[in-house]
């Protein structure tokens, strides 16, 4: 495969590429949790409970400017800002289930209970 350049950045395969834009900790449940709901920060905040909000609205504009999710800001007193899916993001949830699907299936095979109990 050969590499190329993208916004001064090197990259060696198409994989690469597409993890730059849904890959990490957060991304994609950001993205699967927005794939069929409007959702305010606060919203999500409150369905992703382990991150934080830095890394919450860093991830936000991350997904924002690779056109993945759309930010809609309302003119009110206190500011209501919502997030939605692109078209674009909505491509990616496939991609998300598979990836979703093999992490269930190592999960089983490495013997864990999941979900754990509690």
């Amino acid at each position: 495969m050969p590499d190329f350049f993208h916004d001064r950045k090197l990259y060696y395969t198409p994989i690469e590429f597409a993890i730059a834009h849904i890959g990490g900790t957060w991304k994609m449940p950001i993205l699967w949790r927005l794939q069929n709901n409007v959702l305010r920060f606060s919203e999500l905040k409150k369905d992703i409970p382990h991150i934080t909000d830095k890394m919450l609205t860093s991830q936000l504009k991350e997904l924002e400017s690779k056109g993945l999710i759309h930010r809609t800001v309302y003119p009110e007193v206190p500011p209501k800002v919502e997030y939605n899916i692109t078209e674009k993001g909505k491509k990616a949830i496939p991609v998300i289930e598979v990836i979703m699907k093999y992490g269930y299936d190592l999960i089983k095979e490495a013997g864990i209970e999941y979900p754990p109990l509690k």
